[in-house]
């Protein structure tokens, strides 16, 4: 099955719930970045036992969230694993319909922040690792600004064009065979109201 273009709204609890799991999680944010890959790659990458992810594996997909990929080598015995669609979009106001739908839906949000902040704080300790270019690049920005809901949506949808766009340009750019000093980067923007 081709791969999907545009991210998955994911509107269901089941849905949620599968992907809310921490090695879900982990494993799905790992096929979403090497884009295919066996169920032996992804165990190496998270230090567990092939049969358990495989049985996760298994999961996301009975979900619809990863799907079956052309194998990438002759061993028919490999499976090989793709994201269903480019990413997942899952939306506070989706699940605020019921109280375990909004309780599942906070928990789902605070675990996939936990990774992403655990995610930041590794670069933060292999920081010098990394090298002048890649430390001077790498953005560490607050910006405390006054707006109403209309214009933080706003602001939501540029920077996620701007991402797309950044994306594209480095997919095309590695597909023409420019790979040379290309890592994986995560981009973690949070927008929300607050009071003093």
């Amino acid at each position: 099955m081709p791969k999907q273009d545009a991210n998955r709204p994911i509107t269901d609890l089941g849905t949620l719930k599968a992907l809310a799991h921490p090695l879900r999680m982990k494993l799905y944010r790992g096929l979403c970045v090497s884009r295919t890959a066996t169920a032996s790659q992804l165990a190496d990458q998270v230090d567990e036992a092939v049969s358990l992810v495989s049985y996760h594996l298994r999961k996301l997909a009975e979900h619809g969230l990863i799907e079956e990929a052309r194998p990438q080598s002759a061993d028919g015995r490999e499976r090989w694993w793709q994201p269903a669609s480019e990413g997942v979009t899952i939306r506070g106001e989706t699940f605020r319909d019921a109280p375990e739908r909004a309780a599942a839906h906070l928990a789902a949000t605070r675990l996939f922040h936990d990774q992403r902040t655990d995610m930041y704080r590794r670069y933060l300790d292999e920081r010098s690792t990394w090298g002048p270019e890649w430390n001077s690049a790498a953005p560490d920005t607050e910006a405390l600004l006054r707006l109403t809901p209309a214009e933080l949506a706003e602001l939501r949808g540029e920077l996620i064009a701007l991402a797309r766009k950044y994306d594209e340009k480095g997919r095309a750019a590695e597909a023409a065979g420019d790979t040379e000093g290309r890592e994986n980067v995560a981009l973690h923007v949070y927008g929300f109201p607050f009071r003093v």
